[in-house]
């Protein structure tokens, strides 16, 4: 099956029904309750390279919080043997095993973004709290499901947007609120990259053999079948089966930013450009240069920017009619635009947090011990994946595509 064969991004009829069959089989288990002084005992699922993030910051909060790592999966053997040495967690090399477990409060989800939607639901039906790595979903189908999901069990889940724990974007969005920029027009931000050679293009390990230490067929999922290709495995976010490559991987970090600040929901119409410009002979499907222009009911623009081949970078800033609010390392800058120097005055703000993945947990511990507003809700995390993977149909079918907020689905043209 060539690219131009592959299913649509949103042709989602047999991933959809897949979600909700496997989910709707299962008979949700009520939470554990946990005590302000119990001990969090977690699983983690996935032990790439994000995911040893997620264990080493577990493993740091370890007294601080009362946490603890008691279960590791991978479908690769020796990524599985490495997270249980390092962890002390038990092994498991299939997912559904490891959510029999009785004791387990919350999961880590840092596996393709193929693979999310599934192992969500099925963590929320086992009764456990989920951190899921960025984007929420594969699919706006299955972030609607699982969405519905986290709101029926009155689970607590996560999404690792860890920029979202850098106050700087709840507090732009109390200025904003309150008429500091005067009616908001245009927002304005980037995530670039550069490499010399291809991009994303991560070393394969030589001793990956399938079906002896590698489940490839539980890689693929519900994705298209193929015989193995160690590229796909472990550089997955080149290709369209698995990933939305540069929008849900790296614009989500972005566009959750805005979100919060401009207290955003679900966009109206998106339109995107790009292509691979300079990487021609990448295996890669992805495009190295995307950008995106995406409109919201509210009656605002969010221009998004990237490439994988110049890493310079523009101003992150949000335009209001009366002045203009920049992001900068130490928070943001409100400068008045020159006709209103009379009404507005210029402010600062300087941060609490930043963009860091324990400050992302403990959040999370917080959540589930005592109710703490989460950084990255179930809600944020939809509306930033929802638009994300609206770039890439965009892209993709060379149109526009709008969310039809009545259906509930995107439409193209």
């Amino acid at each position: 099956m060539s690219a131009t064969q592959k299913p649509d991004h949103f042709d989602l009829t047999r991933r959809a029904f897949l979600g909700a069959a496997l989910s709707a089989g299962t008979a949700m288990a009520a939470p554990r309750v946990v005590g302000a002084n119990d001990r969090l005992r977690i699983g983690v699922i996935g032990a790439g390279g994000n995911a040893n993030g997620h264990m080493r910051v577990l493993g740091k909060l370890a007294d601080q919080d009362n946490v603890e790592i008691v279960a590791v999966c991978d479908l690769y053997q020796p990524r599985l043997d490495a997270a249980a040495e390092r962890t002390g967690g038990k092994p498991y090399n299939d997912y559904r095993r490891l959510l029999e477990r009785k004791d387990l409060d919350y999961v880590t989800i840092s596996v393709p973004e193929h693979s999310h939607a599934q192992i969500t639901l099925d963590a929320l039906d086992r009764g456990l709290h989920v951190y899921v790595e960025k984007p929420l979903t594969y699919s706006p189908a299955e972030g609607l499901q699982v969405m519905k999901k986290v709101k029926d069990t009155g689970l607590i889940l996560q999404c690792g947007i860890q920029g979202l724990s850098d106050n700087s974007y709840s507090a732009a969005a109390e200025r904003i609120q309150a008429g500091a920029l005067g009616k908001v027009v245009l927002a304005q931000i980037d995530y670039s990259r550069n490499a010399k050679g291809d991009f994303w293009a991560y070393e394969h390990d030589p001793a990956a053999r399938p079906g002896e230490n590698l489940n490839w067929d539980a890689f693929l999922g519900s994705a298209p079948k193929r015989d193995w290709d160690p590229d796909r495995f472990f550089a997955w976010r080149r290709y369209w089966d698995y990933s939305g490559g540069i929008a849900t991987d790296l614009f989500v970090h972005r566009l959750a930013r805005i979100i919060r600040a401009c207290s955003l929901g679900a966009p109206s119409r998106v339109v995107s450009t790009g292509g691979k410009y300079v990487f021609t002979d990448s295996a890669a499907e992805i495009p190295d240069t995307f950008n995106a222009m995406i409109e919201y009911p509210e009656g605002l623009t969010v221009m998004l920017v990237s490439s994988m081949a110049n890493q310079a970078g523009i101003k992150h800033m949000i335009r209001g009619h009366k002045a203009t609010l920049e992001f900068t390392r130490e928070g943001f800058e409100i400068t008045p635009e020159r006709l209103f120097e009379d009404e507005v005055k210029p402010s600062t703000h300087t941060k609490t947090g930043g963009e860091d993945m324990k400050l992302h947990h403990h959040n999370l511990h917080n959540a589930i011990r005592h109710g703490e507003e989460l950084a990255c809700d179930v809600e944020i995390g939809f509306n930033t994946a929802l638009a994300c993977q609206m770039t890439v149909e965009s892209f993709r079918k060379k149109q526009s595509v709008s969310w039809d907020a009545d259906a509930q689905e995107v439409r193209v043209g």
